[in-house]
């Protein structure tokens, strides 16, 4: 029983910290004008993020996974002087600080009468990575639509593995993409 309310205290917590995106877009913006889409030229994670993080294989599946989502909410990709949008995107890597504290007491033995306290704490250096999309309308060079979205790395991914979590990761950033009318 007890090991069952562990479990799903771990459960809860872990969800209670996965990241949902971030998304912000200009309200004056009629998205339903928008049908077509192409890769703006300043598309190149290799140039911003960690060279071992996002290598030509990670751009690859970024790019396909940004394709089927946007082919999914009928947008055509098409060169980038008949588009309607361009498409940017970019990531940075950061090493963030995790620590933990266990806090134990101890009190009466059989012939002795005390209190004691022992605390131990211990910390870890983790990578999380942020993924930024863009949005640019292209007539008028402006920035339209950004979602961002954070999380922790994982190394020692097989390939399937890296795809499946490059595919959740953008059908999420994408899941407010084009932005619904708020009423």
């Amino acid at each position: 029983m007890f090991k069952n309310i562990v479990i799903a205290t771990l459960v809860l917590m872990l969800a209670a910290c996965a990241k949902t995106p971030d998304w912000d877009y200009d309200k004056s913006v009629q998205f339903a004008n928008y049908k077509t889409y192409a890769w703006s030229p300043e598309a190149d994670l290799k140039n911003n993020g960690r060279e071992y993080q996002v290598n030509d294989l990670m751009e690859k599946r970024i790019r396909s996974a940004i394709q089927n989502e946007m082919s999914k909410q009928g947008f055509t990709l098409t060169d980038p002087q008949s588009a309607d949008l361009l498409v940017n995107y970019h990531a940075s890597v950061d090493t963030k600080i995790e620590s933990d504290s266990l806090h134990t007491t101890y009190g009466a033995r059989w012939n002795y009468w005390g209190i004691g306290w022992q605390t131990q704490t211990t910390t870890r250096e983790y990578e999380v990575g942020t993924l930024v999309l863009d949005m640019i309308d292209k007539a008028s060079n402006q920035l339209v639509w950004r979602g961002a979205k954070e999380g922790r790395l994982r190394s020692n991914q097989s390939p399937e593995q890296r795809t499946a979590s490059i595919n959740k990761t953008i059908s999420e950033l994408l899941a407010n993409f084009p932005p619904q009318p708020q009423h």
